[in-house]
């Protein structure tokens, strides 16, 4: 007579809602890639936070003479929230986007690698950028002493003039102009493509030149345009 295999034998209890066998778990399982981006995710989300704080914190200092505990809040709130808007428009579009940018240049015959990464350095930087000029803001809404072409040069060379002021040079007029609006993006996006034609235009100009092109403006617009969203301008 052949003999049987014993088999393993099966606890099985009936409840209103499943079946639930011996051996079996509920616990949730978590992808080790859900995991991944959680914790790049946070890791971002400490260092753009402590970074930026630190820097609005720095130029702060360098134009005020007191620095109260309330402006201290008030700019660590502002910068956690501009900073998880960031992150979650960095992993739903910009890096999608970055990828499928890539891989369409190169279908073309271009490396757009070195155009992608200044690009996403555009999107972060754009992200702030209307907050930067605020050193060279008056405190009271009274007649504008500069003109609109040296405004807007305080905002799309904001870090230069930031740079200057820590060496004791100081713009002696200031702006009403707060650059939170839709004119102030134009003008900053219309000066990226300006930048971006200089940087990767070349004659004859392809296709691919063309979408490298265009990229600095779209990192640039999104990252402006996020910026607005979180100030509720939009």
């Amino acid at each position: 007579m052949k003999k049987e295999k014993n088999k393993e034998t099966e606890i099985v209890v009936r409840t209103d809602r499943c079946i639930i066998r011996q051996g079996e778990t509920k616990k949730p399982k978590v992808s080790k890639v859900k995991r991944f981006f959680k914790a790049v995710s946070r890791l971002m989300y400490d260092s753009l936070y402590g970074s930026v704080l630190r820097y609005f914190k720095s130029v702060n200092r360098g134009v005020r003479s007191s620095y109260s505990s309330l402006i201290l809040y008030a700019m660590k709130c502002e910068t956690s929230e501009h900073v998880k808007s960031l992150i979650k428009v960095f992993k739903w579009v910009i890096l999608p986007a970055s990828l499928i940018y890539v891989c369409a240049v190169f279908y073309f015959g271009e490396n757009a690698l070195d155009s992608m990464f200044l690009g996403i350095l555009i999107f972060f930087y754009s992200n702030f950028l209307p907050d930067l000029p605020s050193i060279f803001r008056k405190k009271r809404r009274d007649e504008d002493d500069l003109f609109p072409e040296e405004k807007y040069a305080v905002l799309l060379f904001a870090p230069l003039f930031i740079l200057a002021s820590f060496f004791g040079i100081r713009l002696r007029r200031k702006t009403t102009e707060t650059f939170h609006n839709f004119k102030s993006l134009t003008i900053y996006v219309a000066f990226l493509l300006l930048v971006s034609f200089f940087a990767f235009g070349d004659f004859p100009i392809s296709i691919g030149d063309i979408t490298e092109i265009l990229s600095l403006p779209f990192y640039g617009l999104i990252g402006y345009l996020t910026h607005l969203k979180v100030d509720k301008i939009w």
